[in-house]
């Protein structure tokens, strides 16, 4: 190497001295200023590194350094806390599953107060947040998520946080007396916690105590399959031959007696039950409007002198003072209509004992066969299924036992009965002695006010009390034995009362046994006259030939609201057994023995020859106050044959008013709407204050005959004119 190169070498040397000096400044001396450094400045373009690990870098270490088939692992000692780090904490073949060591932090448990402000402030941001736009539906379910878990988590704030929405949403006038934890809190608070808020459950939460915050879901399709244990017979047994002897059988149904009843209070009061001292007037506070008459008013629930002028009336005018009824239906409520907060379970077990001993003095020594109707509760209108379990499932037996055992200190039902009537929800079967079977039910159990009813609601049958009355029809059927079916609640008409999917099931069930086994449907709960017309094959075909059962709905005593006073009479066949050679023996709950001889062949049909109506005037009623004066006038409103079947040709005087009669009335309804103004008028009794059908109202109520369930209602009737009152 010659001068040159090597002065060209030493100058580079110098150079790059001076460059990394200069770096160093940068480094040390903020106040220095570097110069950039240049590419010439760098070292080699690359760096072959030793291929052993340096294991001078670590003093220790869990494995070997040296080896090639695995990473060093050092030995790592923390200088702050001189712990040393185990190997498992990076050994590659035992790598952890969970750290359990370290502390996963959590917020505080919240008090059940911190949960109740949490839970309404959640709420309020649900109710104001953006995102849900226009879909009130989805924000009242997201609300009523929020509802569930607190009902869950602190269910004594349940009812608080329920007054509290109702306050701030405005959802009553009146909402610590609803829904306070003495009201419908409790309820309410239970059905939230097993609910399926966010599913089916919450919709129609939503849609039914909520303004209608979610659209009324459709009717869950039905699956059947395995529900009946045997087809329906094809072709059907003979039907049997009327046996030219008719019995008497009254049909009582929504007596509503107010012992709380005051005279002279307001009988025109703004709003809850009239005739009660508590109860007035907005526009007229300190002087009462119209005076409570002693006998009841429209506004009014029945008083103690109405009940008994009815029950003195109705023996006289049904010719049965000496003989009595054969029986007595009675399709519920006996309480009256108070605010929640003024009711308790000892206020219905005396409605309960008083007007059943009432009954049982005044009618005779025929059985008195009753359901419960949605006033017979406390909570009123609730009754929770069975499926709920532990307590829960007991909340409201105290009613079953109670009503169940004063059936039988009155007579009505045998011993035997009464186990299966605390069992079923004060529902029963008997049978009596002239073969008819009569079988009651709860029908709170498809009531659409029982919050109950709102849990699980994809199952047409929670509580259990469809499958108990398919399994007694199934029991008739096989024993060729007539039935009677009793409940409260009417499964149809204009499906305002009772909820689609219970409903729809209950009218498949009227059609697999109809018209062989069900004879007669009865229901009360509207207070008014109206009757209904189940079709086989779901109504697909709604003729006189498909028409399968009927539903009579009896008209009530209590005048509640803007009706007369009124009761019905049926002409039922019945009364005749024939002698036969068979011996053989077959139970029967009315027999001590527990078995009947069947000596005897039934051959009454069971089925319904007339009806007739008794209605009494209330408007007359402030006229008889005057000390000494004559109680209310119970007069002959009509006879159903009479008034609906003059122009239907080929039925005889002993024919029954069935479903093919009555398919008949609607279509002589819909060729003479007169014939709807005269149904229209027995709906109110007669009433002064029912409106006029005309319109739409006309083609209404003939498909409201014609719908025995909510959906057929839903999809076939124009709303709005279901009622009178």
């Amino acid at each position: 190497m010659g001068p040159a190169p090597i002065a060209f070498v030493v100058a580079a040397m110098l150079s790059r001295a001076l460059s990394v000096f200069a770096a160093s400044a940068v480094v040390f001396s903020v106040s220095a200023l570097a110069e950039p450094v240049t590419t010439d400045a760098l070292g080699p373009s690359a760096f072959t590194a030793p291929g052993r690990f340096p294991t001078s870098v670590y003093k220790h270490y869990y494995n070997s350094p040296t080896a090639t088939s695995a990473q060093p692992q050092p030995v790592i000692s923390d200088p702050i806390s001189h712990k040393i780090y185990p190997f498992e904490l990076t050994n590659p073949a035992t790598l952890p599953k969970n750290n359990t060591r370290d502390p996963h932090v959590l917020p505080p448990k919240a008090s059940s107060g911190q949960l109740l402000e949490s839970a309404f402030a959640q709420v309020l941001s649900i109710a104001s947040n953006p995102t849900f736009g226009t879909n009130n539906c989805a924000r009242c379910q997201a609300a009523l998520e929020v509802g569930k878990f607190l009902a869950l988590a602190a269910p004594e704030q349940g009812p608080t946080f329920a007054v509290r929405a109702c306050e701030h949403f405005g959802f009553n006038k009146d909402c610590a007396t609803q829904y306070g934890i003495f009201q419908l809190g409790s309820v309410i608070t239970q059905v939230v916690a097993n609910a399926d808020v966010a599913g089916l459950d919450g919709q129609m939460i939503c849609s039914h105590f909520l303004s209608g915050l979610c659209p009324a879901p459709t009717t869950t399709p039905l699956n059947l399959t395995g529900w009946f244990a045997k087809p329906k017979p094809n072709p059907l047994p003979a039907a049997k031959k009327p046996s030219g002897k008719r019995i008497k059988v009254l049909h009582l149904s929504d007596m509503h007696i107010d012992p709380r009843y005051a005279n002279g209070a307001e009988a025109n009061c703004t709003s809850g039950l009239c005739c009660r001292e508590i109860n007035h007037n907005r526009a007229s506070p300190n002087v009462t409007v119209f005076p409570a008459p002693r006998f009841g008013a429209y506004l009014c629930d029945s008083p103690f002198s109405l009940i008994t002028a009815a029950l003195q009336a109705i023996p006289v005018l049904a010719g049965t003072e000496r003989s009595g009824f054969d029986f007595t239906v009675y399709t519920g409520d006996l309480v009256s209509h108070d605010s929640e907060n003024q009711l308790s379970r000892d206020y219905v077990r005396y409605t309960e004992v008083v007007l059943y001993d009432l009954l049982k003095r005044t009618l005779g020594s025929g059985p008195v066969y009753a359901a419960l109707g949605n006033h017979d509760s406390y909570n009123q209108a609730q009754d929770a299924p069975h499926s709920l379990g532990g307590q829960l499932a007991e909340q409201f037996s105290w009613n079953y036992d109670h009503v169940a055992s004063l059936w039988e200190h009155e007579g009505w039902i045998p011993h035997s009965v009464v186990d299966q009537a605390r069992a079923h929800y004060a529902a029963y079967m008997v049978r009596r002695q002239d073969g008819l079977r009569v079988i009651t039910l709860n029908t709170d159990l498809w009531y659409s006010a029982n919050y109950f009813n709102y849990i699980n609601m994809t199952n047409p049958d929670v509580s259990g009390m469809l499958r108990f009355l398919t399994d007694e029809l199934q029991a008739a059927e096989d024993a060729g034995d007539a039935v009677w079916i009793l409940g409260h609640v009417l499964s149809g008409w204009d499906g305002s009362n009772p909820l689609q999917n219970p409903t729809n099931l209950f009218y498949q069930i009227v059609d697999r046994f109809s018209p062989h086994v069900i004879k007669a449907i009865f229901f009360g709960h509207t207070h008014e006259d109206q009757v209904m017309i189940y079709y086989a094959n779901n109504a697909t075909d709604i003729s006189a030939q498909t028409a399968a059962a009927v539903g009579w709905i009896g008209p009530s005593i209590t005048p509640l609201t803007n009706l007369n006073s009124g009761f019905r009479v049926y002409e039922v066949d019945s009364g005749v057994r024939a002698s036969s050679p068979h011996t053989r023996r077959i139970p029967d709950i009315m027999y001590p023995s527990g078995v009947r001889p069947l000596d005897t062949i039934s051959v009454q049909t069971f089925e319904i020859l007339d009806a007739h109506t008794w209605k009494s005037d209330v408007n007359s009623f402030p006229q008889l106050d005057a000390e000494g004066s004559a109680g209310p006038v119970y007069e002959y409103e009509y006879s159903t044959r009479a008034a609906y079947g003059a122009n239907i040709t080929g039925w005889g005087p002993d024919d029954p008013l069935n479903a093919t009669w009555w398919h008949h009335v609607t279509e002589e309804m819909e060729a003479d709407s007169s014939l709807v103004t005269v149904f229209n008028t027995f709906q109110g009794k007669s009433s002064v204050r029912s409106p006029a059908c005309t319109g739409d109202c006309v083609a209404a109520k003939i498909c409201y005959i014609r719908s025995g369930s909510v959906p057929l209602a839903k999809q076939n009737c124009i709303p709005g004119f279901g009622s009178v009152q």
